[in-house]
């Protein structure tokens, strides 16, 4: 197994390594990269594949530790699961297979952003559904909060109108009220005031969904939880790179590179250039 080398004796700064199913995770390497602009990044898609999240729950974690084991072959010093659905279900698999390695997902970042965020308790997410199915999210907020009233709705086609690119307009809308109606119901009966956003595709909806929830619904998403909590593991660990140094990102796409580099721009919030993008077999 590899193992985390210590900074003293690194000549070149290992990568943090990020893995999703697709290019969704770009939001959360977004988040991450702008908290710490020293840090080097090595990011996984594994498009071939996608999406992760009407798999099984075996297939997923089967998944989880084969683009896993491919970042920590490149040589990384830290895992960041992106992938809500991975994030869900195999966590304890990747913490245990690669062990002393940090592994850090974005379910339990987004649970602790939504109590803190939350004052009535009642928290919605909207996910896919895997990660809706496998209930993580509720048993992460309720470890935090036992009181919390949680109430998910799967919301498979978000994932495909943002890969289209379509965030707003009409069709939009209209999808986003049929799956947020049974919410808003919950809403005004028992005062809903925080909205877990529990796919790295749906922050790119974020203004068409406060458009039908509302703007006092608090919209969560992960990314900057993960970020924070990946600075103080760095830190407690003697792990990041020196101030001022300039990171750098690399990509790798299980198919279609072409594709990854043209539709993940937009989810990066900048142009991803083809020759960045190494397509690999997992």
């Amino acid at each position: 197994m590899t193992r985390t080398p210590s900074p003293a004796r690194e000549r070149v700064p290992l990568p943090i390594g990020i893995f999703d199913s697709g290019v969704g995770g770009l939001t959360v390497l977004r988040a991450i990269a702008a908290r710490l602009p020293a840090e080097q990044f090595l990011y996984l898609g594994d498009t071939a594949r996608l999406p992760y999240g009407t798999k099984s729950a075996e297939s997923v974690t089967r998944y989880a530790l084969q683009a896993a084991a491919h970042l920590v072959e490149r040589g990384i010093k830290m895992l960041v699961v992106a992938c809500n659905t991975a994030s869900a279900v195999a966590m304890p698999a990747l913490a245990a297979e690669f062990a002393p390695l940090p592994v850090v997902g974005v379910v339990e970042a987004g649970a602790e952003a939504a109590v803190r965020a939350s004052h009535s308790g009642h928290i919605a997410v909207l996910a896919t559904e895997s990660t809706v199915r496998g209930g993580a999210y509720e048993r992460a907020i309720r470890a935090r909060r036992a009181d919390a009233r949680v109430f998910s709705q799967a919301c498979s086609l978000f994932v495909a109108l943002v890969e289209e690119g379509w965030t707003q307009g009409p069709l939009v809308e209209a999808v986003a009220r049929e799956y947020l109606q049974p919410l808003l119901t919950e809403k005004t009966r028992d005062g809903l005031d925080c909205l877990v956003l529990g796919c790295t595709h749906f922050p790119l909806l974020r203004k068409t969904i406060l458009q039908v929830t509302g703007a006092e619904v608090m919209l969560v998403d992960s990314g900057e939880t993960v970020a924070r909590t990946i600075a103080e593991t760095l830190e407690q660990r003697q792990l990041a790179c020196v101030a001022g140094a300039r990171g750098r990102h690399r990509f790798l796409a299980t198919d279609d590179a072409e594709r990854f580099a043209r539709v993940g721009g937009r989810f990066l919030g900048a142009e991803i250039a083809l020759t960045d993008v190494e397509q690999v077999d997992l």
